[in-house]
């Protein structure tokens, strides 16, 4: 199952394998294990710090002659440091170089935020903060980046543009300007934030929608930023619907997602749930198990920037 991009045709999976706190030490073996479980999309990001060993994964699996690079969908982000036209270009050849491919199939802005400029030779990832810890704006337009990430598709160096952590207002103020439209937008999106307006107008508008924390709160608590919400796996109502399926929590959260059309890009370093999350379209949820599930909704945003800094209020 794929969502078809708009303006290229270009088939994106609907089930991916994203690398957000993939370590370092096991990620290209990781990458390597996705692969061969059939995975075919890899959602990465230079602020993930794992990007060369994501593409050493990628090579090897290659040349064991596991996929050709023309069958995978390969996605990247651009950092908040990086908003500058020349800043922009520049990274994204630094993070394919990473990476060691010649093309992203997705290139997308991580976040309408930007933030002064660090240099990657003095440190890269640069997360959020300068190095006297403090977050450090700069005065640079989404136009500008949006020029830039237009020049990349022009330059043959990615396939499809997009956007994530974007809300309506900005997704039309894009449109206003954009040569090229954006072909997807990223957000957080699962039962306990449905965010129906925004797929709405996403869906509106043809552009393909991928979600991330697809499990709620699993994914923050590591982070201690869960919010002490319940977890969604251990949910009664979606054990239930797990049980009168025959399948686990986690291929009921994803199945939510993928059969409104959304593309999902779950994580594991467990090789059973690797396979188990890619086998998640292989049964239909019920008209009345959808709206149930989507009933968890309470607005509950685990990524929001302004908890950083109040002047990061995207969401507000």
């Amino acid at each position: 199952m794929a969502a078809v991009l708009k303006r290229t045709g270009q088939k994106m999976p609907l089930v991916g394998f994203g690398l957000w706190k993939v370590t370092k030490n096991t990620c290209a073996d990781t990458v390597y294990a996705a692969i061969k479980a059939g995975y075919r999309l890899l959602d990465g990001a230079g602020d993930y710090g794992n990007e060369k060993e994501a593409g050493e994964g990628v090579r090897r699996a290659i040349a064991d002659g596991l996929v050709k690079r023309e069958d995978l969908f390969i996605t990247s982000k651009l950092w908040n440091t990086f908003h500058a036209y020349d800043h922009a270009k520049t990274l994204a050849k630094k993070q394919l170089g990473l990476w060691g491919i010649d093309y992203f199939d997705l290139f997308l802005i991580h976040f309408p935020i930007a933030l002064q400029y660090v240099d990657p030779n003095h440190r890269y990832p640069p997360e959020w903060f300068g190095d006297d810890g403090k977050v450090h704006l700069q005065n640079t337009s989404i136009q500008e980046t949006w020029k830039a990430m237009e020049d990349l598709v022009d330059e043959g160096l990615a396939k499809n543009i997009g956007i994530s952590n974007f809300n309506g207002s900005l997704i039309l103020d894009v449109l206003r300007y954009a040569r090229i439209e954006p072909q997807v937008l990223q957000v957080e999106l699962h039962p306990y934030l449905t965010q129906e307006p925004l797929v709405q107008l996403a869906k509106q508008l043809g552009i393909a929608l991928t979600a991330y924390s697809s499990f709620g709160p699993q994914s923050y608590v590591e982070l201690g930023m869960d919010k002490n919400a319940e977890s969604l796996l251990e949910s009664s109502l979606i054990q239930n619907i797990g049980a009168e399926h025959r399948k686990s929590t986690g291929q009921v959260l994803l199945r939510w997602a993928t059969q409104q059309g959304i593309a999902v890009i779950p994580k594991s370093n467990n090789i059973d749930r690797l396979a188990e999350n890619l086998q998640c379209n292989s049964f239909n949820l019920s008209e009345s198990e959808l709206a149930q599930i989507s009933s968890l909704n309470s607005n509950l945003r685990l990524n929001n920037p302004a908890e950083i800094d109040p002047r990061l209020a995207i969401f507000a």
